[in-house]
């Protein structure tokens, strides 16, 4: 994500290495750099001048502190500035409404039935709600097909009314048909349109009139770049959607539609997708996507997919265990299918700080650890709970039973063995720390 811009931006820093103190000529060597790059990444070129005429009226006359270098000054100005160009703050999302109404907004390819589904999944399981999706995308062929196969996936019923080409009347009954089920939000997805057709506009107003919806979304690809805020501004100014989606932005994305829609447009980006699977999608927080763009990872973000698979009772039983060196392979195996629903792996570790740069060449999948998972299954129940058990001839067995060299079973044994070294050190440590805070005095 913004992997060219955020390299850039760091060159631009370099000018100001081995300088006791920012003076005009290093801020206008920094901030010139810094322009370029936007410029690069496809943000209009009077938006690029306008954000780094600030960035240098905010650096001069700084006074910068002997324990602040003047590049982590001008990174922290950098950060200030370009969370305010992105809107500041994360935008509230209204769904308060019984049901509360959805309408997705968008241009053809932009992802939007793609997006009704990932969000549908979002409502349903982080906010309990329970929707339903009405399929209004009357032109597009399969579209309707497409949702409803994507319904089933995530067990969210589609409302559809194949032979009708009304979507006006298709989005009004299917909102009817959640009120008579009970259901307590609907989201629209209409067809794509261009701001040009006159009746394709007045089609979608017609529906946001009919339907009264709680939130408009507009999606937008990233990729387009500045091209897609154009067209949000077109979309805007006849339709005055409440926020944007940006979908795609795991992909070759530059970065300017990211950056400067919000400044452009006047509404909030309030979600952004980065990835096929359907929970890869998340509310957008434009301090953490600063963060991210400058190199200091997204530590928040990753604390709190990890919030959500924790479990408190098991990590209590964990704990136990690694405190009487009892961690076996079956709890290995059950610490990785929880970092496997955190997410993509080398998206997860490029959120911690100072990771993303050093991983950036190197290729990690989600299939990463299905070399361990062979070696730990090709075990016997027994062995998975009792380590010590596996003598050279176990190894043999577990080496061919998982298509692994003998080398390789040994490697990982070694490595697990280190794991839990570690691990009981750590919990030393902890129990150490929890014993000097009793003392009295503390």
């Amino acid at each position: 994500m913004f992997e060219n811009l955020s390299e850039k931006i760091e060159g631009a820093f370099k000018s100001l290495k081995g300088q006791g103190k920012l003076t005009e000529l290093n801020i206008a060597e920094t901030v010139k750099d810094i322009r370029k790059a936007l410029v690069e990444a496809d943000v209009n070129y009077k938006i690029a001048k306008e954000f780094t005429d600030k960035v240098r009226e905010s650096a001069i006359g700084q006074n910068v502190l002997t324990s602040v270098q003047p590049g982590q000054l001008m990174t922290k100005i950098v950060y200030d500035e370009l969370t305010a160009l992105m809107g500041g703050k994360a935008a509230e999302f209204n769904i308060k409404g019984n049901p509360a109404v959805i309408l997705i907004a968008g241009l053809q390819g932009s992802g939007k039935t793609t997006f009704t589904h990932k969000l549908a999944y979002y409502l349903k399981t982080k906010k309990f709600k329970r929707p339903l999706m009405v399929a209004a995308d009357v032109y597009r062929p399969a579209a309707v097909d497409q949702l409803i196969v994507l319904g089933e996936k995530i067990d969210i019923p589609v409302y559809h009314e194949k032979e009708n080409k009304n979507p006006v009347q298709i989005a009004m009954n299917g909102l009817a048909h959640a009120k008579s089920l009970g259901l307590d939000l609907v989201i629209i997805d209409t067809a794509g349109r261009l701001a040009v057709d006159e009746e394709m506009m007045k089609e979608i107003a017609a529906i946001k009139a009919n339907t009264k919806p709680d939130e408009i979304l507009f999606v937008v690809d990233s990729m387009t770049g500045q091209d897609a805020v154009n067209t949000a501004k077109a979309f805007n100014d006849r339709l005055n959607f409440d926020g944007v989606v940006l979908t795609k932005l795991d992909g070759d994305t530059r970065g300017g539609a990211a950056l400067t829609i919000t400044y452009t447009v006047g509404k909030p980006v309030k979600f952004v997708s980065t990835g096929e699977k359907v929970d890869t999608l998340d509310l957008f927080y434009p301090e953490r996507m600063a963060s991210r763009i400058l190199g200091m990872g997204d530590i928040v973000s990753f604390v709190e997919k990890a919030q959500e698979q924790y479990d408190e009772k098991k990590a209590k039983e964990l704990e136990a265990k690694i405190r009487k060196n009892q961690f076996d392979f079956n709890d290995f195996l059950a610490q990785l299918a929880q970092i496997k629903k955190m997410g993509n792996i080398k998206d997860l570790m490029g959120m911690i700080p100072g990771v993303g740069k050093a991983i950036k060449d190197v290729d990690i999948n989600d299939d990463s650890f299905k070399k361990v998972e062979a070696i730990i299954l090709s075990m016997t129940p027994k062995e998975r709970g009792n380590p010590e058990l596996l003598n050279g001839k176990r190894k043999l067995r577990i080496a061919s039973g998982s298509g692994n060299t003998i080398q390789e079973v040994n490697q990982f044994l070694k490595q697990f063995e280190e794991m839990k070294t570690m691990m009981k050190s750590m919990q030393k440590m902890q129990s150490a720390g929890r014993m000097i805070k009793g003392l009295p005095g503390r």
